[in-house]
């Protein structure tokens, strides 16, 4: 399947000129051996894939014994792997190095050795046990993957041209009419029902069947499970405790995360390090409130505040009904059917945060709580740089008649914000100087 990331690589491949490796990370199954191998096959002489997840002894005595012997130690895994190297015109890849720290430590090495380029690929890579015991090289460039984006969807189904006249629409602020609108509105909520795992989008479009589509996920969301028991060591039961509850904590009209749904008296520093390691795994999206808006939005991130996104919205549909049969999920039909519900506002929400984080966004909201003054009550879902300004910006999912937290939060921080959007299920329109955007054109952001 036709990847972004693929321009990335390329990139790095014609600038670094084997100075630096690189580091695709990402959740499970979310393609990166894929992309690596294929991008040994396309731009390489030769390519040499190592997959520690499974590695034989023979290899592994190869790292172990060899290392001080470059010549003897490539001459060892040529032969092995019965592939031939080339200087300068093979590419090799470490595939799920963070099951072999030393590996990645051994970076520093190969580089300055100059032969060959490299590319690691890893879930899990910053996870203290996979660090803890190595030096982590510096000349290593660290890239985040992402499930597949709407345009990435689109490019699987055959569809090349949406896209960019979608991009022109944006840019001229320009409505696309009500019967390609709905065309683009339809193919979005397949989206939405799929996710962007490539296997599963793979099983959907076979034969456009959601259940099996569906039945892949389920497997992937079984693989997380078994993770967080093999690997968040010490706290699994609270990593656990917070993936189950994230489909009801984005339920609620107000989507921060409370604990004390989870356990009475429970504070975010005692699940601090859950909520890490399901952000390093790339499982879920954390989004923090910023208290005070403001171009360095980090400056007043405030952790104990926070929501919490799956990082594939087509997982978190399938989460929703984990104990289910496909049939039994009435998310798919309500979704497609285009009937207002619930839950279709915490899918909207999910996947604005998913595409926002796939463009480059670190993800922050805006929250403030006041009983007494209801002119100080607000929520804002995000808040985005753009041009050295604050944009504010809401998702309705459906028919709407208000937008007052945006109107009070234009207010108190007049001067500081630029444009503010409203991201929703209809045709693009500019009223009282907000931008409404089509949800599908939160890519553009």
């Amino acid at each position: 399947m036709k990847r972004k990331i693929y321009t990335q690589l390329l990139e790095w491949k014609e600038k670094d000129q084997g100075s630096c490796a690189i580091l695709l990370d990402g959740a499970r199954r979310v393609g990166k051996s894929y992309i690596a191998e294929q991008f040994g096959k396309n731009e390489y002489k030769s390519y040499l894939l190592i997959d520690f997840a499974h590695l034989q002894r023979e290899v592994r005595d190869i790292f172990e014994n060899d290392l001080n012997d470059f010549d003897l130690f490539f001459s060892k895994l040529s032969a092995y792997y019965r592939k031939k190297l080339y200087r300068r015109e093979s590419l090799v890849i470490f595939d799920e190095v963070q099951r072999l720290p030393q590996a990645r430590e051994l970076i520093k090495y190969l580089v300055a050795d100059g032969r060959y380029d490299y590319m690691e690929t890893g879930s899990l890579i910053s996870l203290r046990m996979n660090v803890e015991n190595i030096v982590i090289p510096s000349e290593e460039e660290h890239i985040e993957m992402f499930p597949m984006d709407f345009e990435e969807f689109l490019w699987a189904s055959g569809d090349e041209t949406t896209i960019p006249f979608l991009r022109e629409c944006y840019e001229a602020c320009r409505p696309l009419g009500q019967a390609l609108h709905k065309r683009v509105m339809n193919d979005f909520r397949q989206y939405i029902l799929t996710g962007g795992m490539p296997q599963a989008v793979e099983a959907y479009l076979r034969q456009k069947n959601f259940e099996d589509a569906d039945r892949i996920k389920k497997r992937i969301l079984t693989l997380y499970r078994e993770d967080v028991t093999k690997f968040a060591r010490g706290y699994e039961s609270k990593v656990m405790a917070i993936f189950d509850e994230i489909p009801s904590q984005l339920c609620k009209t107000e989507k921060k995360y409370k604990l004390s749904d989870i356990e009475k008296g429970a504070r975010f520093r005692d699940y601090e390090d859950a909520f890490m390691w399901l952000a390093e795994a790339m499982i879920v999206n954390n989004c923090y409130n910023a208290t005070e808006p403001a171009v360095g939005l980090s400056m007043s991130e405030e952790h104990s505040t926070r929501k919490c996104y799956m990082g594939d919205t087509g997982l978190l549909v399938t989460h929703c009904f984990r104990d289910d049969k496909f049939i039994d999920n009435e998310l798919y039909r309500d979704i497609l059917l285009d009937r207002l519900h619930v839950n279709e506002g915490m899918l909207m929400e999910n996947v604005a945060a998913q595409e926002l984080r796939a463009h480059g966004h670190k993800l922050y909201f805006y929250s403030r709580s006041d009983k007494n003054v209801r002119a100080n009550h607000m929520e804002i879902d995000f808040l985005i740089r753009k041009k050295r300004k604050i944009c504010p910006i809401e998702v309705k999912s459906g028919v709407y008649r208000a937008h007052s937290s945006l109107d009070k939060f234009r207010t108190k921080f007049k001067g500081r914000i630029g444009q503010p959007y409203i991201l929703y299920t209809k045709d693009i329109m500019i009223k009282e100087d907000v931008i409404h955007l089509p949800i599908y054109m939160t890519m553009f952001l």
